[in-house]
């Protein structure tokens, strides 16, 4: 009896512990050194990039001449939060006539983590109760002065 419970035990451990592994994700393009090595500013075109890379996570908002492809890997913990590992985000940019003009490659340094101020967006005005809410217009309809109630000012 001891050793079932021993051996259960054992088994219930090893599973919660295997739900607390680690994992590594990877998100977004697989950024190849080689082809990124091949391209040339000058030579190659927008559709020579898109055979050897294939096509942009995205492109420029205000400069669709920018193509963008982001790599990124990610590590978590259970039920954490991930946490980049590791980003590449290679940006080409062609002139006016669709040619490579440059290439640039960033990394990790430019990933910003945003936190929250709060679960409350500040607003100006009074700040009314859900009774203020309720029952603040009982009264009003229909009292003197409100447009479209013949207030004496009008003809009738």
């Amino acid at each position: 009896m001891k050793r079932a419970v021993t051996k259960t035990t054992a088994i219930a451990a090893a599973i919660l512990l295997a739900g607390c592994a680690q994992t590594r994700i990877h998100k977004g393009v697989v950024i190849d050194s080689q082809n990124v090595a091949a391209i040339q500013p000058g030579v190659d075109n927008k559709d020579s990039v898109e055979k050897l890379l294939g096509r942009p996570s995205f492109t420029g908002e205000f400069t669709p001449n920018d193509w963008y492809y982001v790599s990124r890997d990610v590590n978590q913990v259970a039920f954490r939060n991930p946490k980049v590992s590791k980003q590449t985000v290679l940006i080409v940019r062609f002139d006016a006539k669709g040619n490579v003009a440059s290439l640039q490659r960033t990394g990790k340094e430019l990933v910003m983590n945003v936190e929250p101020s709060g679960r409350k967006t500040p607003t100006l005005g009074r700040k009314r109760s859900f009774f203020d809410e309720l029952f603040g217009n009982i009264g009003s309809v229909g009292a003197p002065g409100l447009p479209g109630q013949g207030g004496g000012n009008g003809p009738n």
